[in-house]
C-alpha cells in the first residue's frame, strides 16, 4: 500500500517535509494554458468538511515543466492533468511522456469546471495512445461509477483514483447568500467518506484495476475501511490542511487497526468487505475478539 496526497491538497514546495512522508506526491491539476482560477471567496469550511471552488488555478503545462517540476526532484511525482477537450488531455500526456514522473492522473471529475469532457473511455484511449506512463482515471462518486470504471479499464487505464469532490454549497449565516463567489464548490472531508466507500466498493466489483481510495480519510480506521472496500492505495486530502503530521499518524493508526483485525499487512486487507461472511481466520490466531473484517488466510497468528 502506498500513501499519497489528493491532488490540490498539498503544496510540496511550501511543505516539503509533509510531502517527504508520502510514498508519492500528486500535483495540482495542470492544464494546457495558465489559469488564474475562480474569483475569491474560493474556500469555505462547513460543519461536515470543506468547500473549494479554486477553478484549476495553475501555471499551465509550460510553466509546470520549466518552473515547478525541476523543484520536485527527489519526490516520486504523479502529475494530475485536466483539459477541455479530448485532444487537450492527450497532448498533455504527450508533453509528459519524456519527463521523470511516475504516473499521470487524468482529472475527469472536477466539479468546478463545466467544460470537462464526460466520455471517460474516449479521454483515456486518446491519452493511452500518446503515453506509456501509468494512467490513473480520477472519477467522481456518481451513480455510474462502475460503468465509468469499466470504460476506463477497456480504454487502457492502469488504475483508478476514487473519488473527487462532489458539488455542495454553504450560505452565509447573516446574509443567506452563498459563501463562495461561484456559489457552489467541491465538498471534501468527512461527509465525502461514505460516498468514497460506495464508489470504491462498486469499482472493485466492476474491475480489478488498482484503486487509489480517497475521501474524508482522517484516521487509520478510515484508511482500513477504504482498503476493505477495494482500494490498494490511500490518498489524504482535507486532513492535510489541519494536520500536517497526518501521514505519520495515520500510518501508525493503520498498523494498529490491521493488527487488531488479524491482517499481516495492508495488502492483505484489500477487498475484505467483499469476502464471504464465514471466517477464514486461523483458529489459533492470538486475536481474541470477533473480527469484523477478514479475507482468505491473511492473518497473523
Amino acid at each position: 500500500m502506498r500513501l499519497l496526497n489528493a491532488s490540490g491538497c498539498l503544496d510540496a514546495l511550501t511543505a516539503p517535509a509533509v510531502a517527504a512522508e508520502l510514498d508519492a506526491f500528486v500535483t495540482k491539476t495542470v492544464t494546457p494554458l495558465p489559469r488564474g482560477g475562480n474569483e475569491p471567496v474560493r474556500i469555505a469550511e462547513t460543519e461536515v468538511g470543506m468547500l473549494n471552488a479554486i477553478g484549476l488555478a495553475n501555471p499551465g503545462i509550460d510553466g509546470f515543466l520549466h518552473q515547478m517540476l525541476p523543484r520536485l526532484a527527489g519526490l516520486t511525482v504523479w502529475v494530475s492533468v485536466g483539459g477541455f477537450s479530448v485532444r487537450e488531455y492527450a497532448e498533455l500526456c504527450e508533453r509528459l511522456e519524456g519527463e521523470e514522473i511516475a504516473a499521470i492522473e487524468l482529472n475527469l471529475s472536477c466539479p468546478n469546471v463545466d467544460e470537462v469532457p464526460s466520455g471517460v473511455g474516449e479521454v483515456v484511449a486518446a491519452a493511452r495512445a500518446l503515453t506509456t506512463k501509468p494512467l490513473y482515471a480520477k472519477l467522481a462518486p456518481a451513480a455510474d461509477v462502475a460503468e465509468n470504471a469499466k470504460a476506463a479499464e477497456a480504454a487502457g487505464a492502469d488504475g483508478l483514483s476514487l473519488v473527487n469532490t462532489v458539488k455542495g454549497m454553504a450560505l452565509d449565516e447573516r446574509t443567506l447568500r452563498p459563501v463562495l463567489a461561484r456559489g457552489a464548490g467541491g465538498l471534501s472531508g468527512p461527509a465525502l467518506r461514505p460516498l468514497a466507500l460506495a464508489a470504491v466498493f462498486a469499482a472493485y466489483e466492476a474491475t480489478r484495476l488498482p484503486i487509489v481510495g480517497m475521501g474524508g480519510v482522517a484516521s487509520g480506521r478510515d484508511a482500513l475501511e477504504l482498503l476493505a472496500a477495494g482500494a490498494s492505495d490511500i490518498a489524504l486530502g482535507t486532513i492535510l490542511f489541519s494536520d500536517p503530521a497526518a501521514p505519520t499518524r495515520i500510518r501508525a493508526e493503520l498498523e494498529a487497526e490491521l493488527a487488531a483485525h488479524g491482517f499481516a499487512d495492508p495488502d492483505n486487507a484489500v477487498g475484505a468487505a467483499h469476502e464471504p461472511e464465514a471466517s477464514t481466520l486461523d483458529p489459533k490466531s492470538r486475536v481474541g475478539r470477533k473480527k469484523s473484517l477478514h479475507t482468505r488466510a491473511n492473518v497473523v497468528g
